[in-house]
């Protein structure tokens, strides 16, 4: 992270994506102080009161921030209520990582994404347990703020990050930590990897775009919410998403009821 982020860089539209973020994540963060109860959706994975309310707070401020624009999210999603999507269209995982959240390892995020032509044009990443907020688009580049709760995001002390060239030394690597596989390290055994963390939520796209890390693939399902956002930051930064044998990795497969082909994140060629 080098520079600090011009007062006009980043526009009217990113910054509020990146408040709601924040303040979804004041949301989380009061029921992160109490007792967690999950259940089990249909799919089997699991859900908190965090998700649903954090997700009811981003519904209402996105209808009112762009009310002409449909958006897909999670729960919503889960419950059947996915809305017909055009040209541009938002995606909202209020509470990625539940998992994580769950265990209290702090590695769970807030997802927005807007998406255009199915190719996510801006998007913010907010890590509210660990005090890290993401947010770029295509224009303007990417950016971390410090964002500890009971504030606002101060986007005047946002630092630009950049996505990396892979290190003469070696790639660093990072994978899933609730979802890592045997196929993920056979895809990894191509490339000269010198050192693997684990991740969990979108917090690893954004790893690599911080420069933090150099690669992240991804062999298991995924749903477009999960992977939005850090993919527009990653964008941002210099970095790539794309299919495992390089096609694009594009956005709005309702056909597919949403869901992803295996992917794999990389920074700056």
């Amino acid at each position: 992270m080098t520079d600090n982020i011009h007062s006009h860089a980043a526009s009217p539209m990113l910054r509020a994506l990146a408040e709601i973020a924040y303040d979804a994540g004041a949301i989380i963060l009061r029921h992160y102080a109490d007792e967690i109860v999950a259940r089990r959706k249909d799919d089997q994975s699991p859900v908190t009161a965090a998700d649903e309310e954090a997700e009811r707070f981003i519904l209402k401020r996105l209808a009112h921030l762009a009310p002409d624009v449909p958006v897909i999210a999670e729960e919503a999603a889960a419950g059947g209520h996915i809305p017909k999507i055009g040209h541009r269209f938002f995606l909202v995982d209020p509470l990625d990582g539940t998992r994580e959240f769950i265990s209290r390892n702090g590695e769970f995020t807030v997802n927005i994404a807007e998406i255009v032509e199915g190719k996510p044009v801006r998007g913010v990443v907010h890590a509210p347990a660990i005090e890290r907020l993401f947010f770029g688009e295509a224009l303007s580049g990417a950016y971390e703020a410090f964002a500890p709760p009971g504030g606002a995001p101060d986007f005047g002390e946002a630092k630009r990050i950049q996505a990396r060239t892979v290190p003469a030394s070696g790639m660093v690597a990072v994978a899933s930590r609730s979802h890592r596989d045997v196929k993920t390290d056979e895809f990894l055994a191509n490339f000269k990897v010198r050192e693997f963390i684990s991740a969990g939520s979108s917090l690893k796209f954004c790893l690599v775009a911080a420069g933090e890390a150099d690669i992240y693939p991804r062999t298991g399902r995924t749903m477009e919410w999960d992977t939005g956002a850090g993919h527009a930051v990653l964008s941002a930064a210099g970095g790539s998403v794309t299919q495992l044998d390089g096609k694009p990795f594009l956005y709005g497969k309702a056909d597919r009821g949403f869901d992803n082909p295996f992917f794999v994140a990389r920074g700056a060629d």
